[in-house]
């Protein structure tokens, strides 16, 4: 068995002779290695599903799978795969192997609770595994950021709201504030619109006292009558007194 291991990364197996595995699957397994090996991950993927097909060994085929899937970041397809494998094993070391490659899976597919859950699972079977430590310990800081990162949006949304709800009260003050000025314009309008109709009542006013061409004013007449009844009081005080002296002069009597 052939194991290739590095941090952050997968547990590889190679090819595994035994009696129960039939010539046809080693080729396929040993065809999906090569291919593997020479990046094209696509088809050997492909390969290692024909050789599961074939009755290859369904802990090293399904482990191969899966290694397939990571590295076409196909995390959550690859994370199915290696699920299934701690429980067709008895090995503790392919167990931690299987665990190890799940936790990676879980945190390249930033679930960061699920990927610790694994590694401790996988430290369980293999405890002085220094990789798998290291990567618990990497998963341990993503799960705290990500948690800072939920409450800070937490706080923000809350924040949101609130400055929403303050933003809405400010529209409806200013919505009323806009009504009042309104209220207050057509008002003034309404007052100023008053006073023009007064000013022109006035002024009609004024004009209709005025006289017409050719005529004398109110208070011209009124002039001119008062002076007509002054004098004919002086004509008829003239009048009156010449009557008085003529009547005096006609009554003397002669005293013989």
């Amino acid at each position: 068995m052939r194991l290739t291991k590095y941090i952050l990364a997968l547990v590889v197996f190679g090819l595994i002779q035994s009696a129960g595995f039939g010539q046809e699957a080693n080729e396929f397994i040993e065809k999906g290695n090569k291919l593997y090996d020479e990046g094209k991950f696509g088809e050997a993927e492909v390969t290692y599903r024909e050789a599961q097909e074939t009755g290859a060994d369904p802990f090293i085929s399904g482990f191969n799978l899966g290694d397939a899937l990571f590295k076409q970041e196909r995390y959550e397809e690859a994370a199915t795969a290696f699920q299934s494998l701690p429980n067709l094993t008895e090995d503790k070391e392919q167990k931690a192997s299987a665990f190890h490659n799940l936790g990676n899976s879980f945190l390249k597919a930033e679930k960061f609770q699920e990927s610790l859950d694994a590694y401790k699972q996988s430290l369980r079977n293999n405890p002085r595994d220094l990789e798998t430590k290291y990567n618990y310990s990497y998963a341990k800081r993503m799960l705290q950021q990500q948690q800072e990162q939920e409450q800070q949006q937490d706080q923000d949304k809350d924040q949101d709201k609130k400055d929403e709800g303050k933003k809405d009260d400010q529209q409806k003050q200013d919505q009323q504030d806009q009504k009042q000025d309104e209220k207050k314009d057509e008002e003034q309008k309404q007052d100023q619109e008053q006073q023009k109709q007064d000013q022109e009542q006035k002024e009609e006013e004024q004009k209709e006292q005025q006289p017409k061409e050719g005529e004398i004013s109110k208070e011209d007449a009124e002039r001119m009558l008062d002076a007509l009844n002054q004098d004919e009081k002086k004509i008829r005080d003239r009048l009156e007194e010449q009557k008085v002296k003529k009547g005096v002069k006609g009554n003397i009597e002669k005293d013989w």
